[in-house]
């Protein structure tokens, strides 16, 4: 049966979930993990993804994200591909680094926000890494730190998280740790490890008694969140496929697009397969690949082979091109078509 497509939306919400192949390390020692979250805070920087929660245990990581300004699938290939370059070439080994794909849940916001990110971070005290939520203050690999006020992390979104507790800092700070405190005792939860009916519903005892009462609600592994929710979410995933499909049927390949771009932007064809910092030529080329990866579906490994661009470049020409076309009201079809 061939695996469901990931789903993604403008500021959706998503619980990731990255293990080692074959359970293996994805950090020998402190210098991985630094190299790691330095390479993450400058990804994040760069593509304004926002991050709530996070921890890092050394076969596996969790983070929170919500989606910035390029789709998390991009967010994510950048990390995994730079860490696994550099984990393997400081520890002289080769071949996969990670199990399979990746886990990514899009969630719902209320109520599984707090409830995320409390799990998240006691993540390295139920693996026996810190043995008591006082140390857990101090743990430089996880995000709980942050929120406490003990170590500053500029990429980690605290202040937002603060305020769904109180308006002033120390009071939130409290009532957080009183919020975390409270989720010790629960030990692990698979209703937050991933989508589905059952974990939306929080447990099969909960199904049991909706389908007693003739009660259905619709569910998908990649969604957590109530049937409104996931309906919601596939319906939109729906009309984005549509888009994507209904350019590809009418011949929309990179040159079409290309030559649409020259045509709103007042270019001949050549000059948008130059490289060059012209503020035309790159506004250009920026466009090319906002429409070439959010409209077309292009990979942005193959837009970077295609442009000569690093996939650190593309990433930002597709942020700056979804801004130019805003402010344009540029569209890649038109809305009659």
């Amino acid at each position: 049966m061939p695996r469901k497509s990931r789903i993604d939306a403008p500021r959706a919400l998503h619980h990731i979930i990255v293990r080692g192949i074959e359970r293996g390390k994805l950090f020998i020692d402190d210098m991985d993990r630094n190299n790691f979250l330095d390479r993450m805070g400058g990804i994040i920087h760069e593509t304004h993804t926002i991050c709530y929660a996070w921890a890092l245990i050394p076969n596996h990581f969790h983070l929170l994200l919500r989606t910035g300004q390029v789709p998390i699938a991009t967010f994510m290939m950048r990390l995994l591909t730079g860490h696994a370059g550099y984990f393997n070439k400081r520890h002289r080994r080769s071949g996969h680094l990670f199990q399979n794909r990746y886990k990514s849940i899009l969630c719902q916001e209320e109520p599984y926000l707090l409830e995320l990110v409390r799990y998240i971070h006691l993540n390295p005290l139920r693996a026996s890494i810190i043995q008591d939520l006082d140390r857990l203050k101090d743990y430089p690999y996880g995000g709980h730190s942050a929120l406490m006020g003990k170590i500053q992390r500029d990429w980690q979104d605290t202040e937002w998280v603060l305020r769904l507790f109180d308006e002033r800092v120390q009071d939130a700070r409290r009532r957080y740790h009183e919020f975390v405190e409270k989720g010790v005792s629960k030990g692990r939860r698979k209703d937050l490890t991933g989508g589905g009916l059952i974990r939306s519903m929080g447990g099969w005892a909960a199904v049991k008694s909706m389908r007693k009462a003739k009660m259905f609600k619709k569910s998908d592994e990649r969604i957590l969140g109530d049937g409104d929710f996931v309906d919601e979410v596939l319906s939109m995933a729906k009309e984005q496929i549509e888009r994507k499909h209904r350019l590809i049927s009418k011949g929309y390949n990179l040159v079409m697009i290309a030559d649409r771009v020259c045509s709103v932007m007042g270019l001949e064809a050549s000059e948008i397969w130059k490289r060059g910092k012209s503020r035309r030529r790159v506004a250009a080329r920026s466009l090319l690949c906002f429409w070439a990866v959010r409209e077309l579906g292009m990979s942005m490994t193959e837009l970077s082979g295609k442009l000569d661009l690093s996939l650190s470049g593309v990433s930002q020409s597709v942020i700056r091109g979804e801004r130019i076309a805003n402010m344009n009201g540029f569209e890649l079809l038109d809305k009659k078509l």
